[in-house]
């Protein structure tokens, strides 16, 4: 579907792409990945043609459409569902046609429209919107009525209706709740077209796609399967590639050393030369250099608190009108990890507002124990930064009695160096940004944190560092995110804000996700819907029995797993080391390894143990649960 060839492009005084070549299969599902910064929204714009690459070629099939999200749809007086229908822009065209066609052309429209299933469009248009958060009711709305992140979602909708040949998508589930992301998971997988799709979903990744792009360096690779496949295929070249290339060495620096001893002998001055020929002839390559990704710094709380942290008794919370939530009847405990579920509007925002002491119930009785220290991070932090501020200035201010020396350690633990602390706000990315404030609402050691899509701007690699910060972290936390991996990997219970309330969910993300779906078919299939009035979510389905919480057990068995994945690295390496012969040209140095790889082989036996034991106690756990 789309050929690049030899792609070169330079901007901003830095190169993107240096001789990049790939072919993308027709109706392949693409996630194209790579760190922050590297050039994958510039890859798009360069398909589009809005930037000239300075050599090479992107090439496309002729009159193939591609389509995109490039912001959000326009305020309008059109209604919403006729604003997704007027992206099919063939059918539109036709019917307007119709409108003034003569007779004997009217039969060749009509044969059109049957052939691109035009009756259907509108119950298709509003399938997506449903899928999407819409209801029935929103259809007849003027796109003047929405706010700007649903006018996002309006576009999103047009590209998916209109189906274009290429369809390409930018972090298409940032604006998106979990819900939404669920459904668009569903959708991308059914997609009849080629889609690029980039993206830090880890889940969406795996589930959507069936090819990876990897850019980096300026290359672009593509790699077969999801993302779990493409880590260990990238792993697997990884280690070859500093393989071949520890051999090349070895042999570059026997060939040098003959040269070296015999250059100068007129009888072996021809054989000196061809070894430098030779030397001239092997091919580089790249020594491998592992990008680091700084961990997230959650410190745990220094002293315990009496349980509970929080509970509610029957309490109403709002902003002076009716209500927002109702009946609230919950507890939360020090190590409880919540999960917590809804649609937009459901009241997600002004519960974590609740707990975070910014709201207080109207009526009801809640419980806080007075000594608890909170940090609540929320996705509006961001966009409320002063952009003319620095990360400097903001940690004077929140560690006014520490010296200059001990901030500036603090923020580069953060993951911002020495270059990045005096840059303003506004030139730092999105990333950054977020590494900044969620580092910062942990630094007092809260015995809660709540986190309101924390990982909008992270890339995959951070987004696994905040993951194992928050399984190393001892308090509680309440999560609202759209990215699935990371609820699934964190959560341990899951809560639904849903009809007014805040009720337990008895399922895991599983269940929760065919619920998401299930409602969207019902909800298309709806022929009306009562305006202003909340949309009553059904019930979750009850399980057979009440499920077990297996997250602690599941999270400590990923955790044993992955040391035992580094303990063994670590023996690989320094078995690579020793059976290198010059390794035994220092003997103390031979001897030292081989103390290092009798500790590294006890290190991986008992990190063995630990998994074996991890993995029986969550299996057990799984089988009691059912």
């Amino acid at each position: 579907m789309l050929q690049i060839r030899d792609l070169v492009f330079d901007a901003w005084g830095r190169r993107f792409f240096d001789q990049a070549t790939v072919t993308l299969p027709k109706d392949a599902k693409v996630g194209l990945v790579g760190r922050n910064g590297v050039g994958k929204s510039t890859l798009f714009r360069l398909i589009k043609g809005e930037f000239v690459p300075g050599s090479g070629e992107l090439s496309l099939p002729k009159q193939a459409r591609f389509g995109s999200v490039d912001q959000e749809h326009p305020s309008t007086p059109v209604p919403l569902l006729d604003t997704v229908l007027a992206a099919d822009v063939e059918r539109a065209s036709l019917l307007e046609q119709l409108e003034t066609a003569d007779p004997e052309h009217m039969g060749e429209i009509y044969n059109r429209l049957i052939e691109i299933d035009a009756d259907r469009a509108p119950s298709r248009a509003a399938e997506i919107l449903a899928g999407l958060g819409f209801s029935n009711a929103d259809l007849a709305r003027p796109m003047s009525e929405f706010s700007g992140g649903w006018r996002m979602r309006v576009a999103l909708a047009a590209a998916l209706f209109a189906e274009p040949d290429l369809l390409l998508l930018d972090e298409p589930t940032n604006y998106l709740d979990l819900e939404g992301a669920l459904w668009l998971e569903a959708r991308l997988r059914k997609y009849p077209n080629t889609a690029i799709v980039i993206s830090h979903d880890r889940e969406l990744l795996n589930n959507s796609v069936d090819h990876i792009l990897h850019l980096k360096d300026g290359k672009l690779d593509l790699y077969a399967g999801g993302y779990d496949s493409f880590e260990r295929q990238l792993t697997e070249r990884l280690r070859l590639q500093e393989s071949m290339r520890a051999k090349i060495e070895a042999r570059r620096a026997h060939m040098q050393s003959f040269v070296d001893r015999f250059k100068a002998k007129a009888s072996k001055a021809r054989q000196a030369q061809s070894r430098m020929k030779a030397i001239a002839k092997l091919p580089p390559v790249a020594a491998v250099v592992e990008e680091h990704v700084a961990p997230f710094t959650l410190p745990s709380p220094e002293r315990p608190l009496p349980p509970p942290l929080l509970r509610f008794e029957d309490a109403a919370v709002g902003y002076g009108g009716p209500p927002i939530l109702r009946k609230l009847n919950l507890r939360l405990d020090l190590d409880d990890r919540i999960g917590l579920l809804g649609v937009n509007g459901a009241g997600k925002s002004t519960f974590a507002k609740l707990v975070a002491g910014a709201l207080t119930p109207e009526t009801g009785r809640f419980h806080r124990s007075q000594r608890m220290k909170v940090g609540w991070f929320h996705q509006h932090q961001i966009e409320a930064m002063d952009p003319t501020d620095t990360p400097l200035e903001i940690i004077r201010r929140a560690l006014p009695h520490e010296t200059e020396a001990r901030r500036r350690s603090k923020l580069a633990q953060f993951g911002l160096g020495f270059d990045k602390q005096d840059t303003t706000v506004a030139n730092l990315s999105g990333g950054e940004r977020a590494r900044l404030l969620l580092n910062l609402v942990a630094m007092e050691a809260p015995h809660l944190l709540i986190l309101d899509e924390p990982t909008n701007h992270l890339d995959i690699d951070s987004r696994r560092a905040l993951l194992e910060a928050l399984n190393d972290y001892e308090g509680a936390v309440i999560l609202i995110t759209h990215d699935r991996s990371l609820m699934e990997l964190v959560a341990d219970r899951l809560w639904l804000a849903a009809d007014g309330g805040i009720t337990p969910f008895e399922g895991d993300m599983e269940d929760y996700a065919k619920f998401v779906l299930d409602r969207a078919r019902a909800a298309a299939r709806a022929p009306t819907q009562v305006k202003g009035e909340p949309e009553p979510a059904p019930p979750p389905p009850p399980p057979a029995k009440a499920k077990v919480p297996t997250g602690p057990a599941r999270r400590r068995a990923e955790t044993a797993e992955a040391a035992l994945a580094r303990a063994s690295e670590a023996v690989a390496a320094l078995d690579a080391k020793l059976a290198d012969p010059a390794t035994f040209k220092d003997p103390a140095k031979a001897a030292d390894l081989g103390r290092q790889r009798a500790k590294a082989q006890a290190a991986v036996e008992a990190a063995e143990q630990e998994w074996l034991a991890a993995q029986e106690a969550y299996e057990n756990l799984k089988a009691s649960a059912g």
